[in-house]
């Protein structure tokens, strides 16, 4: 592999080499007698560099220019480089510069082998072949390109603003000489307007640029020095009259072309996101039945915590509610381990009692066989099985009854369509403006990407089944609604439904009839939001009454709602546990390095 298809930067690449020699001598040192040390590619300098710029119009008025580079390099006598490696930037100022490498010949005129590579917005020149070179070495480099001159929105000129040498460059230069010839229709138009900066990247020191010298060739400017340090550069700018240079499409103002493929990405996620919307409205439509609610004082048997959990919207894993269930129908007893870490557990009490299918399921698959105590467990994957399968039997049973429907929403589909062809139009428009050889904008890039991951998921949604309540199902749902109504209305209001013509009957043996209401009511209030509001409801009642919870144990100083707190917490955490893996400018105000051109150089 040659050397420079190491390098993603140049920078970068020096400091790869660097380490890579480093690891070398380091081994040289132990294998191989001292003599012998390995040594960098880019240790080299260059005794002189001259370079002669013949800037024209075409016949469009685009500049275009004939660039010659003459530069010695002085290899060491050792086995240490096949060449050299000069980078040129391929684009400025948002336009490409149709570069063309021409010849490559030695101080004799003679051909010397070279290819050319692009790598990150660089046109590599790579000479040599693999034998190596040694001493004084001369590259003469012949090149053009086109659309260099861009017009400055400082200084309202037309400019021939270059960086003359490269900046990004390891390589000392003895000498240094620039001469720049600009043909007679581009000469008459020179506004006088000249500067010359130079040093690192951004450093301002002035240099002196001589001309314009006029010629039958035009008018020409040169700019010369003694010795540079590696990566000190020189950057001129020469003034023309506002027009003299045709600008080329991709720098000329197109609102279309640089901002179209963000705005129809834009439109895009905003045309997917109206697939989620109709999707949740089509869920929220088909949970209205009458659309009235009324509040309610009981649930149907038919609905057990399991099966009501599918009707409530954004409920609880209804496993907690599911056993609090059972156990205010005396099927089964909350009570504690009797040991230091007192983990919650359930005791089987009478295992005829319940009638729904969904009740019996819940207590076989907590009670299998002859066991009576079910201890909550911390972290046991097979119970959490279980408990999953309960809530599938739930949803099931729903499904099965009537009250839920797996249905598309149409409108979701066809914001889904509208985003998926705005999501190729984005492509589309990023195409168009790659055609025209504009430079993508980061924001369009950005566009397309976000659009196409949120197109993407919102496809799922748009083009999916969702599950919505029937008309049985949605009548079931303002039920619901309306026990939770009865929930939250103040305690007299709740006792004038109860002694109401409707609610008479539920009043039959008093205080304590209303406790065991209330205590039934418990578990829905659970998938309702409402557990810490009901729990003091019931604190409240038991009280009043003068009996308390016999369907769970409860310390003494401690309320029933915190009791109650702790075993949802234990029993969600349980039914829904997973075992988890570990894994261990011509009119000044520029600087050096403020141009175009300038590049790469270093060995290979």
């Amino acid at each position: 592999m040659r050397p420079h298809l190491l390098r993603p930067r140049p920078h970068a690449a020096r400091r790869i080499l660097a380490m890579l020699a480093l690891a070398a001598g380091m081994i040289a040192a132990v294998l191989l007698p001292a003599s012998a040390a390995s040594a960098d590619v880019d240790d080299f300098s260059y005794s002189s560099w001259t370079s002669d710029y013949r800037v024209s119009l075409d016949a469009d008025g685009h500049a275009v220019a004939h660039v010659t580079e003459t530069v010695v390099a002085e290899f060491p006598q050792t086995d240490q480089n096949k060449g050299i490696i000069r980078g040129y930037p391929e684009r400025y100022e948002g336009a490409g510069l149709s570069l063309r490498i021409l010849s490559v010949k030695d101080a004799d005129g003679r051909d010397v082998p070279f290819e050319t590579e692009s790598e990150d917005g660089m046109l590599l020149v790579l000479t040599g072949d693999d034998d190596y070179v040694h001493g004084s070495t001369t590259y003469v480099i012949e090149s053009t390109m086109r659309d260099f001159m861009i017009h400055g929105t400082k200084s309202g000129n037309d400019e021939f603003h270059w960086n003359l040498l490269p900046l990004n460059s390891t390589q000392a230069i003895g000498r240094f000489r620039t001469t720049v010839t600009f043909a007679p229709a581009l000469a008459k138009k020179l506004t006088g307007d000249t500067a010359c900066y130079s040093g690192k990247i951004g450093e301002k020191n002035p240099c002196t640029l001589d001309g314009p010298a006029s010629s039958a060739e035009g008018a020409s400017f040169t700019v010369e020095s003694g010795e540079r340090a590696a990566g000190d550069g020189v950057t001129i700018a020469i003034g023309f009259e506002a027009g003299t240079v045709t600008q080329p499409e991709a720098r000329m103002p197109d609102p279309v072309a640089d901002f179209g493929p963000a705005v129809v990405g834009l439109a895009a996620i905003a045309t997917a996101s109206g697939a989620w919307f109709s999707a949740a409205a089509l869920k929220r439509r088909r949970q209205t039945a009458t659309g009235i609610i009324v509040a309610q004082f009981d649930v149907p048997a038919e609905l057990p915590p399991l099966a009501a959990a599918p009707l409530i919207p954004g409920a609880p894993n209804p496993i907690p509610a599911q056993m609090v269930h059972l156990a205010v129908q005396g099927v089964l007893r909350l009570e504690e381990e009797q040991d230091a870490k007192r983990r919650p557990s359930l005791r089987l009490i009478d295992r005829s009692r319940p009638s729904h299918p969904l009740d019996r399921a819940a207590v076989d698959s907590l009670f299998p066989g002859e066991e009576t105590v079910r201890r909550i467990p911390k972290s046991s994957t097979k119970f959490a099985g279980r408990m999953e399968k309960l809530v599938q039997k739930g949803r099931a049973a729903a499904k099965q009854n009537g009250w839920l429907a797996e249905e598309r929403s149409r409108a979701a589909m066809a914001f889904g369509w509208a985003s998926i062809a705005l999501l190729i139009a984005t492509a589309a428009f990023l195409t168009w403006s790659a055609v025209k050889d504009r430079e993508l904008l980061g924001l369009s890039i950005v566009a397309l990407i976000a659009a196409g991951v949120v197109v993407a998921i919102s496809s799922l949604v748009a083009f999916s089944r969702h599950t919505v309540m029937t008309h049985e199902g949605a009548l079931r749902h303002e039920h619901l609604m309306g026990v939770k109504e009865f929930i939250r209305v103040a305690e007299a209001d709740r006792l004038r439904m109860l002694q109401s013509y409707r609610g008479a009957e539920r009043r039959s043996d008093g205080t304590v009839d209303v406790v065991h209401l209330y205590e039934k009511l418990l578990p829905y209030a659970m998938l309702l939001g409402e557990e810490k509001s009901w729990t003091k409801v019931l604190e409240t009642s038991y009280s009043a009454s003068g009996t308390g919870p016999g369907w769970v144990d409860v310390a003494a100083g401690v309320s029933l709602h915190s009791h109650l707190a702790h075993y949802s917490t234990s029993m969600s955490s349980a039914a829904t546990y997973t075992a988890s893996s570990s894994s261990g400018g011509s009119t000044g105000g520029g600087f050096s390095g403020g141009g175009g051109g300038g590049g790469f150089s270093g060995g290979r």
